[in-house]
């Protein structure tokens, strides 16, 4: 192993030109760089190499840059509150291969654990998580005027996308993912859509993601089928930047991350046209994860300020779509449950789960055996009713 570790730390060094990278990680990071990664295909990497490189995915010389999200200069406090005792969380947390869990309950934390060496200074990626980031800052471009209107065609803002199977679906149903283009999500399948478009060579001078999914057929009428699909969340980020005329990073900054009052600085990775990767990849701290659920139970509302329209989380927490799994639906990019709760998930074991009625939040990173087909996500639902009962119960 230490012969191996020596080996990729030297490619490291030579593909950097130096050791700077290596010596910015820290200690518990740099013993586990023996399992480097030494190709960017996420879903090829072994569970030693995903537990060595989430915690670092914006440091790893195998991926693009990343853009930074300065943190706030005015952190939300997050003070201690009573502790929350949850019989069997040792063990649940062992299976879950959780890095960091986080419990909020009125503000207050009541529980936080880290694990895989990971710790409440480092950063760790969010997958499909960032979705429900990139929705909220559509939410804020509204409020803005950016986007005139969720009923506006996407073509409008992405004038690539004309003559596409995209030109006739609008920005709300790229929001509920129902836009009725072809696309196949399977983490496991390396021929399907989700594992291509990020090495798909783009077409000159147009971006990279608008490049892959405008070449895609349409399968149904827009706004009639739900299908869970990440490339389109990445159109909305370049939605969101053409209407702006700021990167997701910088808008990230000025409408979540300073208002919110992050305690941490964040990055966002850069896809191969260099625009942030939308449906994807926020490194974060897992308590900054939590501030996240902390903004949408106060509507919107941090710093002093509306940074959505007041009605918007109103929509976007709650079914938009049928998913065909009783209990459950789609909002606008958040996983809604019927007795109101929401959650923002990505693959791997991210979450956000938020419940309104008992000013509930539970942040989540882990590194699961599979990216979502393993036991791992009945578990954690299991596991925020568990919370939910030890709450209502006084505990």
């Amino acid at each position: 192993m230490r012969k191996r570790t020596a080996g990729l730390i030297g490619a490291a060094a030579t593909m950097l030109g130096g050791l700077g990278w290596y010596a910015s990680l820290d200690a518990e990071t740099r013993g586990l760089l023996g399992a480097l990664p030494t190709n960017a295909d996420v879903l090829s990497w072994s569970v030693p190499q995903r537990d060595a490189a989430f915690r670092a995915m914006d440091r790893l010389p195998v991926l693009a840059k990343a853009h930074e999200i300065a943190a706030s200069d005015k952190p939300l406090p997050l003070p201690p509150g009573r502790p929350l005792a949850i019989p069997g969380v040792e063990a649940y947390m062992a299976a879950q291969r959780a890095a960091g869990l986080v419990i909020v309950q009125d503000g207050k934390v009541r529980f936080e654990r880290y694990g895989l060496g990971f710790n409440a200074k480092g950063r760790w990626t969010s997958f499909s998580v960032a979705k429900s980031f990139t929705s909220t800052l559509v939410g804020a471009a509204l409020r803005d005027g950016a986007i005139k209107s969720l009923d506006d065609k996407v073509s409008q803002y992405i004038p690539d996308l004309r003559g596409s199977a995209y030109d006739d679906v609008s920005v709300r149903q790229l929001l509920t993912m129902s836009s009725g283009v072809r696309w196949n999500e399977d983490y496991e399948d390396p021929k399907s859509d989700v594992a291509m478009f990020n090495t798909a060579q783009p077409d000159k001078g147009v971006d990279a993601t608008v490049s892959y999914m405008r070449k895609l057929p349409r399968a149904h009428s827009p706004g009639t089928v739900w299908h869970y699909n990440t490339g389109e969340t990445n159109l909305i980020g370049v939605l969101v930047s053409s209407a702006t005329h700021k990167t997701l990073a910088q808008y990230l900054e000025e409408k979540i991350w300073k208002p919110a009052g992050m305690e941490a600085k964040a990055t966002w990775l850069l896809g191969k046209t260099g625009h942030e990767i939308a449906g994807c990849c926020l490194q974060a701290a897992t308590r900054d994860f939590a501030r996240m659920g902390l903004l949408v139970l106060a509507n919107g509302q941090a710093g002093g300020q509306q940074i959505v329209a007041p009605d918007w989380f109103a929509q976007a927490t709650h079914k938009q779509k049928d998913i065909g799994e009783a209990g459950k639906g789609y909002g606008y990019q958040w996983w809604t449950y019927d007795d109101d709760t929401v959650a923002a998930q990505g693959i791997f074991g991210q979450g956000i789960f938020i419940d309104p009625k008992r000013h509930l939040v539970i942040a989540s990173n882990a590194d699961w055996t599979r990216a979502s087909e393993g036991p791992e996500g009945d578990a954690r639902e299991a596991f925020y009713h568990q919370v939910q009962a030890i709450i209502d119960a006084g505990g």
